[in-house]
């Protein structure tokens, strides 16, 4: 069933014959028979927009419409105006208030129906912009990154979006799960409408049930009106439940229940609320464990494990690096001002040795800390703070202790080194993995050597 659409006229036959229009159309339909009883509707049933005449007894239509931004229920609601008085006058008046359109009766049928449909497409992209401006901040992006590890996983994510399976998102902290979720939901038919994220760790559970729920008019002490939760929030779109194997139990089997039948209770509400929403779920945890251990409900994980994608660590897709490095880099000079930064050679190989316990996140927290650091706009290895004990080569780190031009000296070493072992002795190969020309580096080649004789 489409949207619910509440119908508000004076007149028992005009109603009917909306409430049957709107149903032949396979909307769901609510009748008021004056302002007053659509006012309480509004706030009971939250429908998704208004059918609404402008003369009626007791509360008049332009009457309604000054009073609905008062009601936190009726938030943006669309309103389209109906009246037998086709005046210039009621149809400005009626806009200055905030309806939608105005339709002058006898209602034509098809133009009613283009003019609903146009109504709620443009609430639903308010919604969705409206979400977005809550929830990004221009950081995400399209997914970086050739390796095969990578594609596959993707392209995978792809076939899935064309469905409304659930998806159940594993990999380590910081591999990109959210990104992926939201590329899900791009690449899906519900684009148009909302992706709602929810993490399922950061509330108390108390927090988290009225984030999930939302809650009626006196639930509990401090609640003066009705509140819309999240789930209700995403109708027609996309839920991503971030962190769901820290979900507590109680909230689990409420979730369950959702997953089931599309439909839950408000906190401290009697009458259900239907919704229209696609789940992707992501953890970084073992959920089966978690079954075992009675952590995690059995029959909620398989109505989450329709199709489970795990995203590859860092250190499992080491040809992204490079781009994923570079991408951040133009990011953060971009966000600092800093035009035209590059990474040093060195600094580069330093990263590629590297194998980033923390995964993209980490990558990106150390870029960001190199660009406002480094003096110049060429990023060195000195400014790459990390872990010496993730490192492929810890002992690449001995140097640091020694005055700075004897340490540079020796890291230089040191990756030519290595770069030279990985390529089997070939200085070319060994050149053109450094990114160096190779006469340059057999010139560094010989000096290290003359060094060496010195000493």
């Amino acid at each position: 069933m489409k949207a619910r659409i509440l119908i508000v006229d004076d007149d028992p036959d005009i109603a009917t014959m909306l409430e049957d229009r709107l149903q032949a159309s396979d909307y769901g339909t609510l009748v008021a028979q004056d302002g007053v009883q659509a006012l309480e509707l509004i706030e009971q049933e939250v429908p998704k927009l208004m059918l609404l005449d402008l003369d009626m007894p007791r509360l008049t239509g332009l009457e309604v419409l000054k009073r609905l931004p008062k009601i936190r229920a009726a938030e943006d609601l669309p309103v389209i105006v109906m009246t037998a008085h086709g005046s210039i006058e009621a149809a400005v008046e009626a806009m200055k208030s905030g309806a939608y359109d105005f339709l002058t009766k006898p209602l034509d049928k098809d133009h009613l129906l283009l003019v609903i449909q146009k109504a709620l497409e443009r609430d639903a992209l308010k919604r969705q912009v409206a979400c977005l401006k809550s929830e990004i901040d221009g950081r995400y992006t399209s997914i970086i990154g050739t390796s095969p590890n990578i594609r596959s996983v993707m392209e995978a994510a792809q076939r899935a979006a064309k469905s409304d399976a659930g998806v159940l998102l594993l990999g380590e902290s910081g591999t990109g799960k959210e990104l992926f979720a939201r590329s899900i939901h791009q690449w899906s038919p519900r684009r148009v409408n909302p992706m709602i994220v929810i993490n399922c760790v950061a509330l108390t559970e108390t927090l988290l049930e009225n984030e999930l729920f939302g809650h009626e008019r006196g639930a509990f002490t401090g609640a003066d009106r009705l509140q819309k939760g999240k789930l209700e929030m995403a109708d027609g779109g996309t839920v991503f439940l971030d962190e769901i194997g820290d979900m507590p139990m109680a909230l689990q089997a409420k979730l369950l229940r959702v997953l089931q039948d599309r439909e839950f209770h408000r906190v401290g509400g009697t009458r259900l609320v239907s919704v229209n929403i696609r789940i992707i779920a992501a953890t970084n945890k073992d959920l089966k464990q978690a079954v075992k251990n009675g952590h995690f409900r059995e029959d909620l994980y398989f109505r989450l494990n329709v199709i489970t994608l795990t995203l590859p660590p860092l250190r499992d897709r080491p040809d992204d690096l490079p781009l994923l490095a570079k991408f951040f880099l133009n990011r953060h000079a971009k966000e600092a001002k800093r035009y035209g930064m590059m990474f040093h050679p060195e600094a580069m190989n330093v990263m590629m040795q590297y194998t980033w316990p923390g995964n993209i996140r980490e990558l990106d927290n150390v870029i960001a800390r190199a660009v406002i650091l480094s003096p110049t706009e060429i990023i060195e290895p000195d400014l790459l703070v990390m872990d010496a004990a993730a490192l492929s080569h810890p002992e690449a780190l001995t140097y640091v202790s020694l005055p700075y031009h004897r340490s540079m000296e020796e890291h230089s070493r040191h990756i030519i080194d290595q770069a030279l072992k990985q390529a089997e002795g070939n200085q070319t190969k060994a050149a053109e993995r450094l990114r160096l020309q190779r006469t340059y580096l057999a010139r560094l080649i010989k000096q290290q050597k003359l060094r060496q004789e010195e000493v």
